[in-house]
């Protein structure tokens, strides 16, 4: 029997009787990643306060995004004007961004051939989420770590984190944590459902972490893409 996660919403409801399109044919079991979650976690925000609110609301978009497969079924976001921006780039609709996966949205750039650690234009939604899954078997945990201004235009710092306990593109596990750190802004409307996202961050603080010694980016940071 299903049961309910308390970092997300919408994981278990139906929709006017009508079944959720799963991904994987039902939802997802976030318990693992809970845990890391809980024991990682540098901020404990109180129940209800605007930064768990949107911490997890951000948890529950990322849920929707990867799990359900029709643009419909999803409740986080309007997806009529949706957009996705990363790091400067033109952005994705919200079909975009379904159709690429939160991966490759986040980490497709235009560096040139030698800089490119991953290419995100090679890998379809499913080789990236395994190409990930298999680098953190417990999950890539996420916290707001501050909320700047409240709604309807929401501006946040955030951490990412996990631990390199498989394989990444030939790259032998370290054990080790890897983590980075970005800044975000979240524009909704009325209805609380995101309208655009935008998300800065360095990609070089995640690769850093998953290249074994004498595979480190050649340069001493990863720069924005544009």
């Amino acid at each position: 029997m299903a049961t309910s996660d308390k970092f997300r919403s919408f994981l278990h409801e139906e929709d006017g009787g009508e079944k959720i399109e799963w991904r994987h044919g039902a939802p997802p079991t976030y318990d693992t990643v809970n845990l890391l979650f809980e024991a990682g976690r540098t901020k404990e925000w109180p129940k209800g306060s605007l930064e768990e609110t949107v911490q997890n609301a951000i948890k529950s978009w990322e849920m929707e995004l990867s799990h359900k497969l029709q643009l419909k079924d999803f409740k986080t976001i309007n997806p009529e004007k949706f957009k996705l921006f990363v790091n400067g780039r033109d952005g994705l609709s919200a079909e975009e961004t379904l159709k690429v996966g939160s991966y490759n949205a986040l980490l497709k750039n235009s560096l040139p051939e030698e800089f490119k650690y991953y290419k995100a234009e090679e890998e379809s939604f499913e080789s990236s989420h395994d190409v990930f899954r298999s680098a953190f078997p417990r999950g890539f945990a996420w916290e707001v770590l501050h909320v700047y201004s409240g709604p309807p235009l929401i501006a946040f710092k955030f951490r990412h984190w996990g631990f390199f306990e498989g394989p990444f593109k030939g790259h032998a596990p370290t054990g080790q944590k890897v983590e980075f750190y970005g800044l975000g802004t979240l524009k909704i409307d009325e209805s609380l459902r995101a309208e655009e996202v935008e998300i800065y961050y360095d990609p070089g603080e995640l690769f850093a972490g998953l290249l074994t010694a004498g595979d480190e980016p050649k340069t001493s940071r990863c720069p924005f893409s544009t």
